[in-house]
């Protein structure tokens, strides 16, 4: 699949020569993978066929809202909108049962109250301890909240009083020397980037490998030489660091 959404980007043609049923059927393919990268981290009640209804409602969406003018690829356009629209769609289904939900946020909060105490990432024991739960319900849990790792752009900027902003409007503006520091999200960056290289080892090489490499649980889980089971559970606990360090940058510039 991820070798179709590279032939894609390569070999683009120019969207204006096709109708709209056939950029629909040109890039369906871009819905498949999206839902694909998703749906790894979503537990089994949630079913990627309707995902992909909902993916491809998004396509239609970009198909009918695309523009040249910005300077953007209609591949780059298309795969913001239909993740876009699964997201919004996971959002409002509340899938996520309430104790999974509690249960993320205090492994998360434990985590930053853990590590700016001891100047060091937790160790998964430390965590338990502090939760005052076994270490296998630990690692229960994390198996449990890998769903909600999934975190748009959209879920971690500031509020911004246009509600139409998109970041693809500002990366496609050639005036632009630095997005980020624009839009006043250079703390943002640096604080994502601090986040990632804190991790421990294993997490940071889940991270590069998943995101950055696009390597699946299963194969990133072949590299190490652990389960895929494993695998997840690394994402989860580097998934709920970031976005502990990250919410703590945030409030902080909030305050100041």
């Amino acid at each position: 699949m991820a070798q179709t959404v590279q032939e894609n980007k390569e070999s683009e043609p120019a969207w204006q020569d096709m109708s709209r049923d056939e950029l629909i059927v040109k890039y369906a393919p871009v819905v498949k993978y999206v839902v694909s990268r998703i749906s790894m981290k979503l537990p089994q009640s949630v079913d990627p066929d309707d995902l992909y209804q909902v993916g491809i409602l998004g396509l239609i969406d970009a198909v009918s809202k695309f523009d040249p003018v910005r300077g953007i690829k209609f591949q780059t356009y298309a795969e913001f909108r239909v993740r876009g629209a699964i997201l919004d769609e996971l959002r409002a289904v509340d899938w996520v049962p309430r104790a999974v939900r509690q249960a993320a946020s205090n492994i998360e909060s434990m985590f930053q109250s853990l590590e700016a105490r001891l100047g060091r990432p937790a160790e998964d024991e430390e965590v338990a301890d502090a939760l005052d739960i076994p270490l296998e319900t630990f690692y229960e849990q994390l198996n449990q909240v890998r769903g909600i790792s999934i975190v748009s752009f959209e879920d971690i900027r500031p509020s911004m009083d246009d509600e139409e902003w998109n970041i693809l409007d500002v990366l496609a503006d050639p005036s632009v020397d630095d997005p980020l520091e624009t839009l006043g999200l250079d703390r943002m960056r640096e604080a994502l980037s601090q986040a990632i290289m804190g991790l421990p080892e294993k997490e940071r090489l889940v991270v590069t490998l998943y995101y950055f490499e696009e390597l699946t649980m299963g194969e990133i889980g072949a590299v190490l030489g652990l389960t895929e089971s494993r695998i997840s559970q690394l994402h989860s606990k580097a998934a709920l660091r970031m976005r502990a360090r990250i919410k703590q940058v945030l409030r902080n510039s909030g305050s100041s």
